[in-house]
C-alpha cells in the first residue's frame, strides 16, 4: 500500500460503519464513504454515492482504492450483494478487501444469518484476493433499538440465563481499522468479542447503574419477542433474530477472545464501559459518558 492509502467503507453511515471512519481518520488514510443517498453525506470526508444492487456505482467506487470494508445492508439477498461487490473489488484491483461477518459462522448452522455469512467468506477465499474477515459477536449498540422500551425499566430477550460475549462496536471499527491499514493479516479471521461473557442479567444490572433507572430482564418467549417487533422488522429478519437468540440461549456465544485486544493494543470494552458512555440515550437526564 501507498503511504496515504485510500479505504473505501461501505454502511458509512450505519453503527460499524461511522465508527470505523472516525477509526481511520485517525490514522491518517484517505477515506472514502460509500453512501446510498446523496442528501445524507458524512462529513469530513470523500463521498461516493454507490449501491450494492447497481454493479456500475459500485465498480466507479472502487475505482482507485486500495483496501475497502464490506458490510450491506440487512436484506434477503446479502450474502449475493456481498459476493458481487467481492468480485468487483477484485477485478478493479482492490489490494485488500476486510469482510464484516458474525461470530460462529459457519454452512452448517441453524441460523440463517451465520450460514449466509459462512457463503460469504467462502467466496472469498476462492478468490485469491488479500482478505481479511472478521467475527463479531452480538452488538452491545443493538440494546439500543430498544432504549424506549429500556426505558420504561424492563430489558426484554428470549435467551434465558446463557452468557453472550457480546462486543461494543466501537471496538470492531477499531480492530477493523488496524486491519485495513496494517500489514499481516491475509487470509486471517479474528473472531471479536468483549473481554468476558454476560448475562442479561448482568446487562440490565450495568443500564441500571448507568442510567439511574431500574431496569429487569424479562426473559421473553420467542412468540412474544417476535410479536412485539411485528411492522418493525421484515418477517424473514424477525425468523433469523429469533434464530440468533436460540443461538445464544444454548450458549453457544459466550467464548471469550482476545483478538481485539491483540489488534488494538488496549483491552476491549465492558458493558459496563458501553452503559456508562450511552446512558443518556435510555435516560437524557443521566450524564453522558463522553468515551469513544
Amino acid at each position: 500500500m501507498s503511504n496515504t492509502p485510500t479505504v473505501l467503507v461501505t454502511g458509512a453511515t450505519g453503527t460499524v460503519g461511522s465508527e470505523l471512519i472516525r477509526a481511520l481518520r485517525g490514522r491518517g488514510v484517505t477515506v472514502r464513504a460509500m453512501v446510498r443517498d446523496a442528501a445524507r453525506p458524512v462529513s469530513g470526508v470523500e463521498n461516493v454515492v454507490a449501491d450494492l444492487r447497481d454493479p456500475a456505482s459500485v465498480g466507479a467506487a472502487l475505482k482507485g482504492v486500495d483496501a475497502a470494508f464490506l458490510n450491506s445492508p440487512s436484506a434477503p439477498d446479502a450474502a449475493e450483494l456481498q459476493k458481487s461487490f467481492a468480485d468487483l473489488a477484485r477485478d478493479n484491483g482492490v489490494r485488500r478487501l476486510v469482510l464484516l461477518s458474525q461470530y460462529a459462522a459457519r454452512a452448517d448452522s441453524p441460523v440463517r444469518f451465520l450460514r449466509w455469512h459462512a457463503e460469504v467468506e467462502a467466496h472469498l477465499a476462492g478468490l485469491g484476493l488479500d482478505h481479511t474477515v472478521l467475527r463479531p459477536n452480538l452488538y452491545l449498540q443493538a440494546l439500543l433499538g430498544l432504549a424506549d422500551t429500556i426505558a420504561k425499566g424492563i430489558l426484554p430477550a428470549p435467551i434465558g440465563d446463557a452468557a453472550v460475549s457480546a462486543v461494543d462496536t466501537r471496538d470492531i471499527a477499531d480492530a477493523a481499522a488496524v486491519v485495513l491499514t496494517t500489514p499481516g493479516h491475509t487470509g486471517r479471521t479474528y473472531t471479536l468479542t468483549g473481554p468476558r461473557a454476560v448475562t442479561h442479567i448482568e446487562i440490565a444490572r450495568a443500564l441500571s447503574a448507568a442510567t439511574g433507572l431500574d431496569v429487569t430482564f424479562h426473559d421473553t418467549p420467542a412468540d412474544q419477542f417476535t410479536a412485539a417487533l411485528s411492522g418493525v422488522l421484515p418477517p424473514w429478519q424477525l425468523e433469523g433474530l429469533v434464530e440468533d437468540y436460540a443461538h445464544y440461549a444454548r450458549g453457544e456465544a459466550a467464548a471469550v477472545h482476545a483478538c481485539v485486544s491483540d489488534l488494538t493494543g488496549r483491552p476491549a470494552r465492558d458493558v459496563t464501559d458501553f452503559a456508562r458512555d450511552y446512558a443518556h440515550v435510555i435516560n437524557p437526564a443521566a450524564k453522558a459518558g463522553g468515551g469513544a
